[in-house]
C-alpha cells in the first residue's frame, strides 16, 4: 500500500505555515514534522507565545507558551480541528472532553478556506484571547454538561421531551410514547393502561460527565463513578459536585427494576439528567440497551431475588461489553429552549386563540403560519370542499380532495403542531360566543356580508378581538391587503377600507393599488371550468403563499401589548408588476397616505421609531 501524500490543500496549509513562522518567528513555531494519519488527515504540532495575553478569573490558565495540535483534512471544505494534550482546560466553555477547542460554532458560515491557513490561525488566537478573558458564556456554551459529545447512534430514533422534570427525587418514573418509527415522546404522566407505553426511567446524576459516557455499560458505569475518567480532579470554577457514593448503585436498580417488569427479548431504555456544571435545567441524555443486554440485566435480577427481595444487582456480575446505544434527544423543554422566531413579528400570536374565516387561497396557508408561530387555539369556518384545482394555489394535498377544507385543513395544522386546539365549522361563522371569546378574527372570505358583520361586531362596546380582513388582487395575486380594526376603534374592516380606497384612488403614485377597489375587468379573472364556473382570480401557490406570509408578519405588529392602531395595509410581492412596495394607510388620519418607495430607490428612508413601527412606509 502506497504511503498518503498530502492534498492540494494540505500543501497549501504548509506553504502558508511556513510564511507564518518565518514572518512571526516569536509567535508561532512548528515543533516536529507534520504526520499524515491513515484517513489522509495531516497532524501539526504549533507552539503559540501567549504570555501577552490578557487573563483574568476564571479566564483559561495560559503558560507562555501553549502546545497546540491541529488536524487538517484533506479538503478546505471543513476547517481545521485544534487540540490540546492537556486538562488544564477542563470544564472551560467551548472546550469539548478537555481537549478539543471549539472554534467555529458554524463552520458553513465562520469557516473560509479563501483566506487560508494564516486565517485559521488568527481564530485560534482570538478563541484563546477570549477564553483566557472568560468571554464565553458557560451557560450556553455548546454540549458542556457531557464533556461536547452529541451522544447519537445512526438512525437511532429520536426521543422528544418537552415536560419539565421533576427534581425533588433522584429518580422517577418515565414512558416513553412511540409515535412513529423514528420518533418517541417522553412522558413523566402514567399514561392510560389501554396506552402502549416503554416504562424508561430518569435519573438525576450527581454531576456532570466532562468526557462523555461512553459506548458501552461498563463505560458508562465507570463514568458515573469516575467522571475525569482517573485524571486529577481539576481546580477549575466550573468542577462539578463530589459523587454519592450510592449513585452507581441507584443506577443499577432502577434499571433492574424496570427490565424485570418487561418480558425477556425486550430492550430497555434509560433518561439521564446531568447537571450543567453551571447551573439550570440538567442535559438530558437517552440511552437504550438492546434486548440481549436487557435479558442479562433480567437473569441477575432474577437470581439475586433468590437471596434477596430487594434488588440489588452486583456489578461483577455485568457484563462490561453489553453495548448501549445514545439515542438522539430533541430536547424541547420551554425552559432551554428558544424559539427560532423569537423577537419576529409573528411571536405575537403565541399562546392567541384566533378564528380564520375562509380556508382558500390566503386563509389556508395563513393557518398554518399563525401555528407555527405558536398559537394556542384556531378555529376553522369554511363551508367549502376540495377539488383537484385548487390544490396548484391552496395549502391542501392530493389525499384531501373531497373532503371539506376545514377537516382536511385540520389534519394538517394536527400534524404541525400538538400544543394547538384546532376546532371546525363548514359555516361561514361559528357561533357569536364562539368568536366574541378569540384574540383575534382573520376574515379571508372576501364577502361584503362577513365585512358587515365585523363592521356590527367593532361598534360593540365591550371587549372585542382585533379584527383583520385579508385580499389579493384579481388579475396577479401578487398584490395584499390586509385591513385591521383594533380596540376601542369602532369603525370596523368594511369601513376603513372604504376609507381607505378612496384615498389611494385619488392618488397616481399609488396606481398599482387601484385595482384592489376597481370592478374586475372580464379578462382579469378566470373561469376554471366549462359551465357556469365561479369566476375566481389568478394566482399560483408561491404568489399566495408570499403574500399571506407578508401579511401574518405585518398583523402581528398589531397584536404588540399597548398597540391600538388601525389601518389599511397594501404590500407588492418583488416579482410582481408593481415590483416590492408597501403603503401604510392609518385609519385615525386618514387625511393622507404614507407611501414606500421601491427597494433600490435613491430617496428610500427607513425610520426607526419605535412607536411608527406600522406609521412608517418601509419597502417590502
Amino acid at each position: 500500500m502506497s504511503k498518503p501524500r498530502p492534498s492540494a490543500w494540505q500543501r497549501q496549509v504548509l506553504t502558508d505555515l511556513r510564511n507564518v513562522t518565518g514572518a512571526y518567528p516569536d509567535d508561532v513555531q512548528i515543533v516536529g514534522c507534520h504526520r499524515l494519519d491513515k484517513a489522509g488527515s495531516m497532524r501539526l504540532q504549533l507552539r503559540l507565545r501567549t504570555q501577552d495575553i490578557q487573563r483574568v478569573d476564571g479566564g483559561i490558565p495560559l503558560g507562555s507558551h501553549e502546545d497546540v495540535i491541529v488536524t487538517v483534512g484533506r479538503s478546505e471544505l471543513v476547517p481545521p480541528r485544534a487540540e490540546v494534550e492537556h486538562l488544564r482546560f477542563l470544564h472551560h466553555p467551548h472546550v469539548l472532553q478537555g481537549h478539543r477547542l471549539c472554534l467555529y460554532l458554524d463552520p458553513s458560515r465562520e469557516w473560509d478556506p479563501l483566506n487560508g491557513f494564516g486565517g485559521c490561525l488568527d481564530r485560534l488566537f482570538a478563541w484563546i484571547a477570549d477564553a483566557a478573558a472568560a468571554r464565553f458564556d458557560a451557560q450556553t456554551a455548546l454540549y458542556h454538561a457531557v464533556g461536547g459529545v452529541l451522544h447519537a447512534t445512526d438512525r437511532a430514533p429520536t426521543i422528544v421531551t418537552r415536560e419539565p422534570l421533576r427534581d425533588s427525587r433522584r429518580a422517577h418514573h418515565g414512558w416513553l410514547l412511540a409515535r412513529t418509527p423514528h420518533r418517541s415522546d417522553l412522558t413523566l404522566v402514567r399514561p392510560a393502561a389501554t396506552t402502549e407505553a416503554d416504562h424508561t426511567p430518569v435519573v438525576y446524576l450527581d454531576a456532570d460527565l466532562p468526557f462523555g459516557a461512553g459506548s458501552s455499560l461498563g463505560e458508562f458505569l465507570y463514568a458515573l463513578d469516575n467522571p475525569y475518567l482517573g485524571h486529577p480532579r481539576p481546580d477549575s470554577p466550573y468542577a462539578g459536585r463530589p459523587i454519592s457514593q450510592t449513585q452507581l448503585s441507584m443506577v443499577l436498580t432502577v434499571l433492574g427494576a424496570s427490565a424485570i417488569r418487561k418480558a425477556d427479548g425486550s430492550p430497555q431504555r434509560l433518561v439521564i439528567a446531568v447537571p450543567h456544571p453551571t447551573g439550570g435545567p440538567p442535559h438530558l441524555l437517552a440511552a437504550n440497551i438492546p434486548a440481549p443486554g436487557a435479558d442479562h440485566l433480567r437473569a441477575l435480577v432474577r437470581s439475586n431475588r433468590n437471596r434477596s427481595p430487594i434488588i440489588d444487582i452486583d456489578r461483577t456480575e455485568l457484563n462490561g461489553d453489553t453495548p448501549l446505544q445514545w439515542w438522539p434527544l430533541s430536547d424541547e423543554r420551554a425552559e432551554v429552549t428558544t424559539r427560532r422566531d423569537a423577537g419576529r413579528p409573528v411571536a405575537t400570536y403565541g399562546g392567541k386563540c384566533i378564528a380564520i374565516w375562509g380556508c382558500g387561497g390566503l386563509g389556508s396557508w395563513i393557518a398554518e403560519y399563525v401555528v407555527r408561530a405558536g398559537a394556542t387555539k384556531v378555529l376553522l369556518c369554511d363551508p367549502g370542499t376540495i377539488s383537484g384545482g385548487l390544490l396548484v394555489r391552496q395549502n391542501f394535498v392530493e389525499a384531501d380532495v373531497g373532503d371539506t377544507k376545514v377537516e382536511a385543513l385540520a389534519r394538517r395544522l394536527r400534524a404541525i403542531s400538538d400544543a394547538a386546539d384546532i376546532t371546525v365549522h363548514d359555516t361561514m361563522t361559528p357561533s357569536a360566543d364562539e368568536f366574541l371569546s378569540t384574540d383575534l378574527i382573520i376574515d379571508a372570505t372576501v364577502s361584503v356580508a362577513i365585512s358587515r358583520l365585523l363592521d356590527d361586531l367593532a361598534r360593540l362596546p365591550k371587549d372585542r378581538p382585533v379584527l383583520a380582513q385579508v385580499a389579493t388582487d384579481s388579475r396577479t395575486g401578487t398584490l395584499g391587503i390586509l385591513t385591521v380594526s383594533t380596540p376601542p376603534m369602532q369603525m370596523g374592516p368594511l369601513t376603513i377600507d372604504r376609507k381607505a380606497g378612496e384615498q389611494v384612488c385619488g392618488d397616481g403614485s399609488l396606481e398599482p393599488f387601484h385595482s384592489l377597489w376597481d370592478v374586475s375587468a372580464p379578462d382579469d379573472q378566470i373561469i376554471p371550468t366549462r359551465g357556469c364556473s365561479t369566476p375566481t382570480f389568478h394566482g399560483s401557490a408561491a404568489d399566495l403563499a408570499g403574500v399571506a406570509a407578508s401579511l401574518v408578519s405585518i398583523l402581528g405588529a398589531h397584536l404588540q401589548p399597548g398597540t391600538a392602531l388601525s389601518g389599511t395595509h397594501l404590500i407588492s410581492l418583488p416579482h410582481g408588476e408593481a415590483g416590492p412596495l408597501r403603503t401604510f394607510v392609518p385609519a385615525a388620519t386618514a387625511d393622507h397616505v404614507h407611501s414606500g418607495p421601491a427597494v433600490g430607490a435613491a430617496d428610500s428612508e427607513t425610520r426607526t421609531q419605535p412607536d411608527d413601527s406600522l406609521t412608517t412606509s418601509t419597502p417590502v
